[in-house]
């Protein structure tokens, strides 16, 4: 059995595949994931793991059991730690608040029945109070993004989106009550989904808003988070807020059925002064004019809705659902949530009510805009800030991610956020499709349809990085790798490459080096490490490399391709054939 997991998509579909035809092993696929938890140490994505002596006991469990018989076996995912876990405390970003479960929350419950393996705890905006994902404090630190670490990953689910981008894991939970399932999925290119309030227990889950709190799911494709939905719906008993109407909308639509989109009138964008987010936008709806009838429709409805959530007596909900924390131990909260939660106290029970009757109004208001149409479409976010711009102006900028965001709840929306298009310097641009509760699979529905005619473009490797493949001398812990390194290149990953190619031992100047020469006819799979250089540094490595070496494209075990160290054949008839060993490292101990 070939049990090796190098490079193994890590996407459910092809890994469910893989454990089906017996070509990996969930042990296999578990050192993987945590080799890549160390990989990308530096993005500050987790709050806790469980032991890997742990993780390799459940594997071995699983290995037991016949994986037809389980939905998600042996499928690694991360859970935002304001959800509770087994083994694992509770922290909900905040030391002096953790505790220790003695169960897990009913939709992690569900996972796990599944078949699903638990990697651990991910890092979030404090009591699930941001959209930015800086707000989380020491030791945990502030997440960044999966696609340049300037900027920010969104939150507050932001460590549970990273991990999914960066491939960590397969899926993972967070929860949404302003954005928070939606934000970071925009600005990591992957799926969030929001789902009808009160379809997935919130059981288990510390509160932000407890009225209106969902626990979300982020995967990187839609197929996906239509598959995870059916397997971890499932009605609460226990949940006081979970929904006795739970029939979804039927999702079928026929492939020549026409769609109905709505969007914002013109004059109710906001950009907040990013002329290419409007530019992204205005594309994206003539996509949507290829599957059908665009409206602009009146947003003002949903932009009130929105001023409610902080601006009204909901925010006193928030210092609610902690308000013996808050009391006890002021300090042990970060200065922007304090700040924030201490509106709580001029809010009195008459604004309560007016807000009530003033919501119950743009219900009736914003459920007669949405009749008649497939969904209505905006952008996820406005734009996206760099970690140093939120810092300097963290309640403003955060107040201006959430434009888009805010009312959803509040009105008992179903939304789906989804990649649509990249800004000039690689971060990802998202939409958001939204309609009426329980109309989540029919959203699913409309969003695949989307994705087919948009021409999506792949995601980028990194914005500011250049993926390179090496498979000799620049290997770590080898006499060149210290080139890599004072450029400022990271390790990406191990993996090999297609069954393509040869390996020779070149008959050239120390220090000792391979040369990597394609051959489709006697060639194997070679090792190598795949290293991301900052762009701005390309030029000056490759200017040091001398003839016979050059850079070309390689193609890895996958299909896809990198740019890696190839060799020019002529001085291959004075060098030693060396590619039965599989890699430069294996050959280096054999000859040691």
């Amino acid at each position: 059995m070939n049990t090796s997991t190098d490079c193994l998509p890590l996407d459910l579909f092809s890994l469910r595949q893989a454990y089906l035809d017996g070509t990996t092993t969930v042990s296999a696929v578990i050192r993987q994931t945590l080799a890549r938890v160390k990989d990308f140490k530096n993005h500050n994505i987790w709050i806790s793991l469980y032991a890997e002596s742990t993780l390799m006991a459940q594997a071995k469990k699983l290995e037991g059991l016949n994986p037809h018989d389980l939905p998600l076996y042996g499928i690694p995912f991360a859970v935002k730690d304001n959800i509770d876990c087994a083994g694992l405390p509770t922290t909900a970003a905040c030391p002096g608040f953790s505790y220790l479960p003695a169960t897990s929350a009913f939709a992690v419950q569900r996972l796990l029945d599944a078949g699903a393996v638990l990697i651990g705890k991910t890092n979030m905006d404090q009591f699930a109070t941001g959209l930015t994902g800086t707000r989380s404090p020491e030791p945990y630190g502030i997440c960044k993004n999966a696609l340049n670490p300037d900027y920010i990953s969104g939150g507050s689910s932001s460590g549970s989106a990273v991990a999914v981008a960066l491939s960590i894991v397969s899926f993972s939970l967070g929860t949404d009550t302003a954005g928070s399932g939606r934000v970071p999925a925009a600005f990591n290119n992957i799926v969030g989904l929001k789902p009808t309030r009160g379809l997935l227990s919130c059981s288990g889950v510390v509160p932000a808003c407890k009225s209106l709190d969902c626990v979300s799911i982020f995967s990187p494709t839609l197929a996906e988070a239509e598959y995870l939905l059916d397997i971890v719906t499932a009605y609460d008993a226990h949940d006081s807020y979970a929904r006795s109407d739970r029939q979804l909308l039927a999702a079928d639509l026929s492939a020549t059925a026409k769609l109905r989109f709505g969007v914002p009138k013109p004059e109710q964008l906001n950009f907040f002064g990013d002329a290419e987010s409007q530019a992204l936008f205005a594309q994206t709806v003539a996509k949507l004019q290829t599957l059908g009838e665009v409206v602009a429709i009146d947003f003002q409805p949903f932009l009130e809705a929105a001023a409610l959530l902080y601006e009204g007596p909901w925010v006193a909900e928030r210092y609610a659902g902690i308000r013996p924390f808050i009391e006890t131990h002021p300090e042990q909260l970060h200065p922007v949530i304090l700040e924030i939660l201490a509106a709580a106290k001029t809010k009195n029970a008459i604004a309560a009510f007016d807000a009530l009757h003033r919501l119950q109004q743009l219900k009736r208001q914003t459920t007669t805009l949405l009749q008649g149409l497939s969904c209505i479409v905006v952008p996820t976010a406005p734009r996206i800030y760099r970690i140093e711009d939120v810092l300097a102006d963290p309640i403003r900028l955060n107040s201006n991610l959430g434009y888009y965001t805010n009312y959803m709840n509040l009105l008992d929306l179903a939304a789906v956020a989804i990649p649509a298009d990249f800004y000039a310097n690689g971060l990802p641009f998202g939409i958001t499709l939204f309609s009426t509760a329980l109309s989540d699979n029919r959203l699913l529905t409309i969003a695949k349809r989307f994705a087919g005619i948009s021409g999506q473009p792949p995601t980028p490797s990194n914005s500011r990085y250049q993926r390179l493949a090496v498979c000799g001398a620049h290997l770590q812990g080898l006499p060149l790798n210290p080139q890599l390194l004072n450029l400022g290149a990271r390790f990406y990953a191990s993996t090999r490459t297609a069954a393509k190619y040869r390996l020779y031992a070149l008959a050239i100047a120390p220090p000792e080096r391979p040369g990597l020469v394609r051959d489709d006819h006697a060639g194997q799979s070679i090792d190598v490490e795949i290293w991301e250089l900052p762009k701005e540094n390309w030029a000056n490595f490759i200017s040091n490399i001398k003839s016979p070496l050059c850079i070309g494209s390689v193609e890895m075990l996958d299909g896809s391709c990198e740019y890696g160290f190839l060799c020019e054949p002529y001085p291959l008839d004075k060098s030693v054939d060396i590619t039965q060993f599989g890699g430069w490292r294996n050959y280096l101990q054999n000859k040691a």
